[in-house]
């Protein structure tokens, strides 16, 4: 293995630098969309996207951190990679990530592939599928579920949160490096899903059954709607099943992420 390159490591001092400015910027999704990159920050996240394969572009470092096996292990992987390492002062680090507290460590990634023709639905016996998801805390636990689950991913119906978001990817604890992400609208991911096996499950109350000893079938793709919304009837309506939680309180539904959760491990249970 040849040495790492000693000019992809470097030191920053002021809060004007470009490097800043460019990396405080994939916090706003216009950006993030521009440059098809996003931060993750936390050494627990880092080391999770290196043992899932992916590495950060840039690895951003606080000055005087406590050493860690773990971070010089991270920053030896990216220099090796052809990535590269900036240590800035922590003050510098919290304007990057919007944090007064910042981790000692955040990474620049490559967004990845969210088309439907790169999921391959055999891989797993269940999918999480999220129509109009607009809370990218909820985002994110529904793919800290798939993870735990064995979910083979997240699909994104319509107008989601965006699943690259500060937010999303600290809500999903490193699941973001787990789990396959696609993003479709509803017209293009019926005839994709139709094309091959798959049976589509929503979480609904129209002429549903009981989630208990439903017949469930791998591959399972479980469909819920907007946290205030829910599902729209014309979607409901092409489901191959649809099923209902009970209700025992004065609460008419469940937020969206936990009614994906309980529908999971249902089907997790039925499927093994």
């Amino acid at each position: 293995m040849s040495e790492p390159d000693p000019t992809r490591r470097r030191t920053i001092t002021g809060f004007s630098n470009p490097t800043v400015k460019f990396v405080r910027s994939l916090r706003d999704k216009k950006h993030r969309r521009a440059e098809r990159k996003f931060l993750a920050e936390g050494l627990r996240l880092l080391t999770d996207a290196r043992a899932s394969g992916r590495l950060p572009e840039m690895l951003l470092m606080a000055t005087g951190r406590d050493p860690h096996p773990l971070i010089a292990e991270l920053e030896t992987a990216v220099l090796d990679a052809g990535g590269e390492v900036v240590e800035m002062y922590a003050a510098i680090l919290a304007k990057v990530t919007g944090k007064d507290n910042p981790q000692a460590v955040a990474g620049v990634f490559a967004e990845f592939d969210t088309a439907l023709s790169a999921i391959e639905r055999s891989v797993a016996p269940i999918w999480l599928v999220a129509q109009a998801l607009r809370d990218p805390g909820n985002l994110g636990t529904m793919l800290r579920t798939g993870d735990a689950v064995g979910a083979g991913g997240l699909i994104l119906i319509d107008d989601c949160a965006d699943p690259f978001s500060a937010e999303a990817v600290r809500a999903s604890m490193g699941a973001i490096f787990t789990q396959r992400i696609a993003q479709a609208r509803w017209e293009d991911f019926l005839p994709w899903l139709r094309g091959g096996a798959g049976q589509l499950v929503a979480a609904s109350l129209r002429d549903a059954v009981p989630y208990r000893a439903a017949p469930y079938a791998a591959p399972c793709f479980l469909l819920v709607g907007n946290e205030s919304r829910g599902l729209p009837a014309a979607y409901e309506a092409e489901c191959d099943l649809r099923v209902t939680m009970p209700m025992l309180g004065r609460a008419d539904s469940l937020n969206a992420a936990v009614a994906a959760a309980v529908l999971a491990y249902e089907a997790l249970a039925a499927l093994g």
